[in-house]
C-alpha cells in the first residue's frame, strides 16, 4: 500500500472499524497520524506514515476474513460494551484475526451477523445506496390485516421520511400472533421493529435469516463459520454464488 488513502478508509483495512465507525473515532481524537492527533476528515496516509489507534500502532490487515454468526439473544453486537454485557466478540474469542461485527443486531435479536476484518466490504454492506438486501422473520401480536401489510410493503414514516418499500409476507398465522417475513434493505435503527409498531403490531421475536441470498442454514445460535468466495457473492445478490 504505497498509494495514499483517505485516513478512514485506512482505518478500516486495518480491521479497526467499518469507515462511518472510523470517521467518528477519528472525531472523538482517538486517532494520531505522526505523532500528531487528527479529529477532521481529509486526511490521507501512506504505508510511510505512523497512524495509531488509542495510542497503538496499527497496520492493514494482509487478509481479509469474513465470518457469519447465528446471534443468539443476549449479546449486544459491538466491540466492547461500557455496561459490561455480553457482546458478539465472546462468541468469537477463538478467531486469530481482529474482527468486527458488520452492522447490529439488537440485543435480543437473533440470526445472521456477519463479522469481518474488511472495511470495504462492510461500507457496501450496509450502506443503503447499495440496496443489499436483509430478510427478517418477526412473530408480531395478534394477526395483521391486508391494509396493515400494505402499509408495511409501502413504508412507513419513521423519523419524518418513508421507509423504502420492503417485501413482507404473512407466513404463519397463530392464536394471538403472526409470524412475517420482512425483506428490507435499509438499516435504520430498530426499523422491523418501529415499523411493525406503528402498524399497531410490535414484535415478539426477531430473526434476520438472509442478507442477500446468503442464509443461516443449519448454523445453531452460537456457532459461526468462514465464508467462502462463494457465500460473499451471494451477500451481494448473486444467486448462484
Amino acid at each position: 500500500m504505497s498509494e495514499k488513502m483517505r485516513l478512514q478508509k485506512y482505518l478500516a483495512k486495518c480491521g479497526i472499524a467499518s469507515r462511518r465507525h472510523a470517521e467518528q473515532m477519528i472525531r472523538d481524537g482517538r486517532v494520531r497520524v505522526n505523532g500528531h492527533t487528527v479529529t477532521e476528515m481529509g486526511v490521507t496516509v501512506s504505508e510511510h506514515d505512523l497512524v495509531e489507534f488509542d495510542g497503538k500502532p496499527v497496520v492493514p490487515e494482509e487478509k481479509p476474513v469474513y465470518i457469519m454468526l447465528n446471534k443468539p439473544r443476549g449479546y449486544v453486537t459491538t466491540v466492547s460494551d461500557p455496561q459490561g454485557r455480553k457482546t458478539v466478540m465472546d462468541l468469537v474469542d477463538d478467531v486469530p484475526e481482529r474482527v468486527y461485527p458488520v452492522g447490529r443486531l439488537d440485543y435480543d435479536t437473533t440470526g445472521l451477523l456477519i463479522l469481518t476484518n474488511d472495511g470495504d466490504f462492510a461500507y457496501h454492506s450496509t450502506h443503503p445506496g447499495h440496496e443489499v438486501n436483509k430478510t427478517y422473520l418477526a412473530e408480531v401480536e395478534g394477526i395483521p390485516s391486508e391494509n396493515a401489510l400494505k402499509k408495511l410493503r409501502e413504508g412507513i414514516l419513521l423519523d419524518g421520511r418513508p421507509t423504502s418499500p420492503a417485501k413482507v409476507e404473512l407466513v404463519e398465522q397463530k392464536k394471538h400472533s403472526a409470524v412475517l417475513r420482512i425483506t428490507i434493505h435499509e438499516g435504520r435503527n430498530r426499523q422491523v421493529k418501529r415499523m411493525c409498531e406503528a402498524v399497531g403490531h410490535p414484535v415478539k421475536k426477531l430473526k434476520r435469516i438472509a442478507i442477500g441470498n446468503l442464509t443461516l442454514g443449519d448454523l445453531k445460535p452460537g456457532q459461526w463459520r468462514y465464508l467462502s468466495a462463494s457465500d460473499i457473492r451471494k451477500i451481494k445478490g448473486d444467486k448462484n454464488g
